[in-house]
């Protein structure tokens, strides 16, 4: 279980496709504070830590991952967004998220704002999908490279997020223009309350 509250934008120094599967080496500030078996979040994808070295750690994403994630689109040298498991004597300052990415969005217009900037992000719209809570709504969460955010201007298969200068330096939101494809986790409450919803129908 996560926060949405990024630790630190790691760097991957290597990619390795095995079969289906591809290992991911990263470097960060505190690789000595990890061990194997791990959770991790990366851009909001959790995955498990299963080697190091002194100075890098390796995850392995899967097939499903990949299809659902922007992960297979890495190189070295790009930034991913991290965050070690949420503690659970601590403070919940974002907000409950799993590292379970639902899908994958375009960032489509990005405008800088006095110092902050406004990032719209489209997705494919599914009405399926939505009746049981994949969407986002006005000032609801959202989970954007697995940091949370606050929704603004919402329509049916888009939305709004304003960063701030530390969340635009400190994560890899500096790196995202029109055109990028970002990892999308939306509200876990919101889809039980969907269900519950539903059920109540039946």
């Amino acid at each position: 279980m996560f926060s949405g509250i990024v630790e630190e934008a790691a760097t991957v120094v290597a990619l390795k496709k095995e079969g289906e599967n591809l290992h991911i080496t990263m470097k960060c500030s505190f690789v000595n504070e990890l061990k194997i078996d791990q959770s991790v979040a990366h851009n909001g994808v959790c995955l498990t830590v299963v080697s190091m070295t002194e100075d890098t750690y390796t995850v392995t994403a899967i097939k499903e991952t990949l299809e659902r994630s922007n992960l297979g689109l890495l190189s070295p040298g790009d930034k991913v967004n991290l965050e070690r498991s949420m503690l659970m004597n601590g403070r919940l300052d974002g907000h409950i998220v799993q590292g379970h990415v639902d899908q994958t969005a375009k960032c489509i217009k990005v405008e800088e704002a006095d110092g902050s900037w406004y990032f719209t992000f489209q997705y494919n719209f599914d009405k399926e999908m939505a009746t049981r809570g994949y969407m986002t709504v006005d000032k609801g969460s959202v989970t954007v490279n697995g940091v949370s955010l606050t929704v603004v201007n919402p329509t049916n298969n888009s939305f709004q997020v304003a960063i701030i200068p530390y969340t635009y330096e400190f994560t890899n939101f500096h790196q995202i223009k029109e055109g990028s494809t970002v990892n999308l986790e939306f509200d876990i409450i919101g889809k039980y309350i969907s269900r519950i919803l539903a059920v109540q129908q039946d």
